[in-house]
């Protein structure tokens, strides 16, 4: 075993012990898909895959929706993990800078650091928002918050602020035009916006299902 492959094998184990009780949406079967998107995405991208993966398995090790909003808390608990690992600091910086940056945070931010490691981890994070698992882990989190499941008389509030973002107890089902079904065409990669658009087209199933069933007409 390499030096690189025996610190992904401890960085494995420190997510999965870090995340043990986490939210179902949010938790280490969360991370294990994100990582095994972005070995996928990573087949036709020119990437560091050690980054990449690194990226991933820790892009949610304190995702501030649980912290009380403090997005200082996940880059702090990654740079400290990866120093512990004897990690370069070139490397722990650019994970760092993925963690950051990778949020979609309302989807109004201008995301200020670029690369191509950063490119896969987010569509490989974004692919889990959306299909069937996105459509789980929705609800999941809406009864986790004890929000309403659809209500007519709320619209979907669109553009809004990274902050009102933040503060939104929406319904669920608004949380689909908000964000669910804006992902597809915020893809980096190629294989990220292939694999997207057939996610997409199933949410869209999904939904004219829920209103039918809603409105008592199937």
């Amino acid at each position: 075993m390499t030096q690189n492959e025996l610190i992904i094998e401890n960085t494995i184990q420190f997510v999965k012990e870090t995340l043990e009780n986490a939210e179902g949406g949010h938790d280490w079967f969360h991370i294990e898909r994100v990582l095994n998107n972005t070995k996928l995405i990573a087949k036709t991208e020119d990437a560091d895959d050690f980054i990449v993966q690194l990226g991933a398995l820790l892009h949610d090790i304190a995702d501030s929706k649980f912290h009380n909003g403090d997005e200082s808390i996940g880059p702090k608990i990654a740079a400290e993990f990866l120093e512990s690992q004897q990690v370069s600091t070139e490397v722990s910086d650019h994970v760092v800078k993925i963690i950051q940056n990778i949020s979609f945070k309302g989807g109004n931010i201008e995301q200020k650091f670029h690369s191509a490691e950063l490119d896969i981890v987010q569509d490989a994070d974004r692919l889990d928002a959306i299909g069937a698992i996105g459509i789980a882990r929705t609800f999941n989190y809406g009864g986790f918050k004890n929000r309403a499941i659809y209500d007519p008389e709320i619209e979907p509030k669109l553009n809004m602020t990274k902050e009102e973002y933040k503060a939104s107890n929406a319904p669920t089902i608004n949380h689909f035009y908000e964000k669910l079904l804006l992902l597809k065409d915020r893809m980096n990669t190629k294989t990220g916006t292939e694999i997207a658009q057939k996610r997409h087209e199933f949410m869209e199933q999904f939904l004219d299902q829920f209103y039918a069933e809603w409105n008592g007409l199937k």
